[in-house]
């Protein structure tokens, strides 16, 4: 679904206040866009085990990759660190290279916290808004509002929240961002609005951003729920 600019601004200032503090700035120690990148928290179930991060799978599998934390996911405030070493985390990241995906169970983030006197204090996307195939099946090659949420990287280092308002299309089996991002980008969550058969207009988490170059390939959501029973990966 196209929505005009006055909708779509609107939608992008709801998801801030929906799922912002699911949104953490990722670091890996590889080339890519510098090694900069975007992981997410997604509840997959009601229990919390089925807690997650989420980022894509080339941004992670080297060393020195790490975690940085805004003080609005922590709390209380002044104890957590400002940056977590993925190599302190246990169980750490599951790769899917066929997938484009990685996971990070959540357990040993929650575990980590707890050993250093914090909490987490974060808003995942939540399994109900994840797009289901029938979602995906509704994106045709004609272009509809995208939303993506992601810690940016300015000239000075700092990795500020921001949405990018883009374009979504789909071309048989590959869904894709029109437009090429900018740094920090790849694996940072993408919604989109569409309104079902009934006319329902509704929100979805589509998938993630993968490297691209003068746009980007999306992990749908059907990809990423096949891979997240499994915590062994190929990392």
């Amino acid at each position: 679904m196209l929505l005009d600019s006055d909708a779509e601004n609107d939608v992008a200032y709801e998801l801030c206040q929906i799922v912002g503090r699911a949104i953490l700035p990722y670091r890996s120690s590889g080339a890519l866009d510098q090694g900069f990148g975007t992981a997410f928290f997604f509840q997959g179930a009601d229990d919390p085990v089925g807690e997650s991060l989420l980022t894509a799978a080339d941004l992670v599998g080297g060393q020195g990759g790490e975690l940085s934390l805004r003080g609005s996911v922590t709390e209380p405030a002044g104890v957590a660190p400002a940056v977590i070493a993925e190599g302190d985390i246990r169980p750490g990241w599951a790769r899917f290279p066929g997938d484009g995906v990685a996971v990070l169970p959540a357990a040993g983030l929650h575990r980590y916290a707890g050993d250093g006197g914090w909490r987490w204090r974060v808003q995942p996307v939540p399994a109900g808004i994840a797009a289901g195939p029938e979602v995906v099946a509704r994106l045709g090659a004609d272009a509809g509002s995208a939303f993506v949420l992601a810690h940016g990287v300015r000239e000075d280092g700092s990795r500020p929240l921001e949405v990018a308002i883009e374009r979504v299309v789909r071309d048989g089996d590959t869904v894709r961002i029109t437009t090429e991002l900018p740094p920090g980008y790849v694996g940072a969550p993408v919604f989109v609005v569409q309104a079902d058969a009934a006319g329902e207009v509704s929100l979805y988490c589509l998938g993630l951003v993968l490297p691209g170059v003068g746009g980007h390939p999306v992990a749908t959501f059907d990809r990423i729920r096949a891979v997240l029973p499994s915590t062994a990966g190929d990392a």
